[in-house]
């Protein structure tokens, strides 16, 4: 899901959609489970947008509903234990499955999916650190460069005085 949600990163200032062409995205698809086709494409980016929206806090997380729309969960008891089999529309389960992904992280490690702090990068980042405190999709990109404008802004504005 976070390989989903940062499908859409900004290089040299510029936002690339990294799954908005659908031959490109085609085998992106696959290698993540899909058939490939135009309509799971679709769906998939309609999902992904509304995922980036709903962790940003731009939508509530109602805006989610209708990617689940014919989705069904249902229990299947074995010696094992209950385990929950998801039925989709085949060019939907791409869709579901990633909203099914957010709502688990979001039970299982609360506000921990964040988007990156840097105001010009579109990436998101899971913070796993026990202080739950991580800012960066990076540390080595975007907090280095954030780090660096600060202490610019700071030493040009003791200059300024």
């Amino acid at each position: 899901m976070l390989e989903l949600l940062n499908s859409t990163p900004v290089v040299r200032r510029t936002v690339q959609d990294r799954l908005a062409d659908p031959e490109t995205a085609r085998p992106w698809q696959r290698a993540h489970g899909g058939s490939g086709s135009a309509e799971e494409h679709t769906w998939l980016l309609r999902a992904r947008d509304a995922l980036q929206d709903v962790v940003r806090g731009d939508r509530p997380a109602t805006a989610l509903a209708p990617l689940l729309d014919g989705v069904v969960s249902r229990p299947r008891v074995s010696a094992a234990g209950v385990s929950w089999e998801v039925e989709a529309p085949e060019e939907r389960r791409m869709a579901a499955d990633a909203v099914l992904v957010w709502s688990a992280l979001r039970e299982t490690l609360p506000e921990r999916l964040r988007p990156c702090a840097n105001p010009e990068c579109r990436r998101f980042l899971i913070d796993r650190g026990k202080a739950n405190t991580a800012r960066w999709c990076s540390m080595a990109v975007c907090g280095n460069r954030m780090k660096a404008r600060r202490h610019y802004q700071r030493t040009r504005d003791g200059a300024a005085e």
